[in-house]
């Protein structure tokens, strides 16, 4: 406990110019770990999208698969709606052989000719199924041929993900072991002071140098005295506009 307030002690006694040192030198770790993150980062929702879109083939497919099922199935029964009107015609045309007067003719030559409606009715029907199976099959041929397509693009991406993270792991690693080196040297107050900048900042930029006499974060511009406060390194001066933590350019090229 001795020690840790000892410690504690010496963070506190550290000069300005020190800590916006320590904090100018922690941003810029802290942006080399974000490089390495925009490097990756647009791959897993590259690949997130591929699956998605993956995903939405498949499932279209297997719609489409059971629509023609649905389709094959209803020109089946308008096929045997066909077998047994041509039963019933066979029927009437015999009775018609052994009716006692017209009107029972008339009336069976009415049933026969009903059921030939009722057989082109079918006939018809069975052609739309038809034309409409061959429509779904037409597009599950394109959409597998797409599947198989982002199917070789998912595992390209998934190979060039896994390339860069093995290649940025380690950098990345030792990026962050670095920060933590750093934030030890930083007061509490100030430190959390830096992460909530950061959080905030659009662009993850919580220190900001002054570049040609504007805050190097929203590049508003800076007064002259406010410049001269700055590079006199004897307090912390945040920008106006955005917040930003401002350092001068002779203490952005300190090591």
């Amino acid at each position: 406990m001795a020690s840790d307030k000892s410690k504690a002690t010496d963070v506190s006694e550290y000069s300005i110019e020190d800590k916006l040192n320590a904090l100018f030198q922690l941003q810029k770790v802290h942006s080399g770990i974000d490089k390495i993150k925009i490097l990756r980062g647009e791959l897993p929702l590259e690949v997130q999208d591929l699956e998605d879109e993956i995903a939405g083939l498949e499932t279209r497919i297997q719609n489409y698969q059971d629509e023609i099922k649905t389709l094959d199935t209803a020109a089946s029964n308008k096929k045997n709606e066909i077998v047994s009107a041509n039963e019933l015609i066979t029927k009437y045309a015999e009775q018609q052989n052994n009716v006692r007067n017209n009107r029972e003719f008339d009336s069976l030559t009415k049933e026969v000719e009903f059921q030939r409606l009722e057989i082109e009715l079918c006939e018809k029907r069975i052609r739309e199924f038809t034309s409409q199976s061959n429509e779904k099959k037409q597009s599950i041929e394109q959409a597998s041929k797409l599947l198989e397509e982002r199917k070789l693009d998912l595992n390209n991406k998934k190979k060039e993900l896994e390339d860069i993270v093995a290649d940025t792991q380690k950098e990345e690693q030792g990026l962050i072991n670095k920060s933590l080196d750093i934030e030890k040297v930083i007061e509490v107050r100030l430190l959390n002071a830096y992460k909530r900048i950061r959080t905030n900042a659009r662009n993850g930029l919580a220190v900001a140098t002054v570049e040609r006499d504007a805050c190097g974060g929203c590049f508003n511009k800076i007064p002259p005295q406010r410049q001269l406060d700055i590079k006199s390194r004897k307090k912390i001066i945040v920008c106006e506009y955005c917040g930003r933590i401002l350092v001068d350019d002779s203490e952005a090229v300190v090591n």
